[in-house]
């Protein structure tokens, strides 16, 4: 237990910041969503090939799992500060990675999967469970980063339940699919 954490347990919630983040999270999350929806449907021409981007996603996707891992086992054991980074470092990696995927997604052709039988099952299956938990899980994963950052511990907590084994899994598939998908690109 680091020295300073029943001190940080004691800060005032801030419910006049939360109400601005929890309705800025949900415009990201639309915002984000129609990016995907747009960029799905009409593709930029840039001329040039971005195929260095989808292993960047795979190693982002990797980072963010590894650092959620890390995050959780720091806040179980009351160290505060590294529970901070890790989940930091975790949304640095996300944010990279959307930036990334738009651009690529935005611009590329999509690369379809070439398997046939159980492996495209087992492939779809991975992908659209991966796709939907990260459609649904952006606007709570925003949530409860606000819940924290605003000092409403409890429900942060309580949210953070469910809301980091959604983000782990989105995280930890991303890269399984990229691997599925790799020798078709």
């Amino acid at each position: 237990m680091t020295p300073d954490y029943p001190d940080y347990l004691q800060r005032e919630p801030d419910a006049a910041m939360l109400k601005v983040l929890t309705r800025a999270s949900w415009a990201v999350s639309v915002v984000v969503l129609a990016l995907v929806v747009v960029m799905g449907r009409y593709k930029l021409d840039i001329g040039m090939s971005l195929s260095m981007l989808p292993p960047l996603h795979a190693v982002l996707n990797t980072l963010v799992a590894l650092s959620l891992v890390v995050a959780v086992v720091a806040i179980k054991n009351k160290n505060v500060t590294l529970h901070k980074r890790a989940i930091g470092l975790a949304v640095l990696c996300s944010a990279l990675f959307l930036i990334s995927y738009v651009t690529y997604h935005g611009t590329q052709h999509e690369v379809r999967f070439g398997g046939e039988g159980m492996a495209k099952t087992v492939y779809l299956v991975i992908l659209a469970s991966h796709i939907i938990l990260a459609a649904v899980s952006l606007p709570f994963i925003l949530i409860t980063l606000s819940l924290g950052v605003t000092n409403h511990f409890a429900r942060h907590r309580k949210m953070a339940r469910w809301v980091f084994p959604l983000w782990l899994y989105v995280a930890a598939t991303g890269p399984v699919c990229y691997l599925l998908l790799r020798p078709y690109y």
